[in-house]
């Protein structure tokens, strides 16, 4: 039994909050880059793209990279996959605290989605090479439905597949896309120290909790529901 019914799901965001899949990002977006002629981009500069889904990542790296007048979109994500497929779970590694934090929240008994704005193919074989997977009930990709974050339309459609009302979930990522997800679609959301959200140096905007692990999750979660707005 959850150790407050008044929450009985929690939603968790990928990339920069269960993995640390800026390396393998990178090293594909080098990739694609290289077989288009042009130099790399520079480890911080991709990471600042993270967040709002793989096309967007891949055109702003082609205009970063002087080629967005050059080279076709669709060519250039289609490459960006193909390098991704092999260099995901390579270089990258679950955050200390994950593994822990998920196993500890379905011990219990929340149950627990990904909702990601990683394609749902690319972020089903990420969650099943980390072993992330196992300790997840749903995952909702950024193709999943008709919009990604920061739309409320994919949380809400992992509260159908998880079959929990929105009122009682919460979600948990690193950035701002995921704070205007939560506020749109009435969730409390929670943000972790460690993600990307800052990569690019702006203030995230307030979230209900700072957290520094995972891990912390089940003892957050007991706290009363006006003493997390904070």
């Amino acid at each position: 039994m959850a150790m407050n019914r008044d929450y009985q799901a929690v939603l968790i965001d990928l990339d920069g909050t269960m993995v640390d899949t800026a390396p393998d990002i990178v090293a594909a977006a080098g990739l694609m880059l290289t077989d288009f002629g042009a130099t790399p981009l520079p480890y911080d500069r991709v990471t600042g793209f993270i967040g709002n889904g793989v096309r967007k990542l891949v055109q702003r790296s082609l205009d970063a990279a002087g080629l967005g007048e050059r080279v076709e979109l669709d060519h250039a994500q289609a490459v960006f996959e193909r390098h991704y497929a092999v260099t995901s779970a390579e270089l990258g590694r679950v955050f200390p605290g994950v593994m822990a934090g998920l196993r500890a929240l379905r011990q219990h008994g929340y149950r627990c989605a990904c909702v990601t704005n990683k394609p749902q193919a690319l972020a089903a074989a990420l969650l099943d090479k980390t072993g992330l997977a196992a300790f997840l009930d749903g995952l909702v990709g950024g193709d999943t439905v008709a919009s990604m974050k920061p739309s409320p339309e994919p949380l809400w459609h992992a509260c159908r597949l998880l079959d929990v009302e929105p009122e009682r979930c919460v979600l948990v990522g690193d950035s701002s896309v995921d704070v205007a997800a939560a506020r749109a679609a009435g969730l409390p959301v929670f943000i972790v120290s460690y993600g990307y959200g800052s990569a690019s140096g702006a203030a995230l905007p307030r979230c209900d909790a700072l957290i520094d692990s995972l891990e912390t999750l089940p003892t957050i979660l007991a706290q009363a529901r006006p003493a997390l707005r904070v």
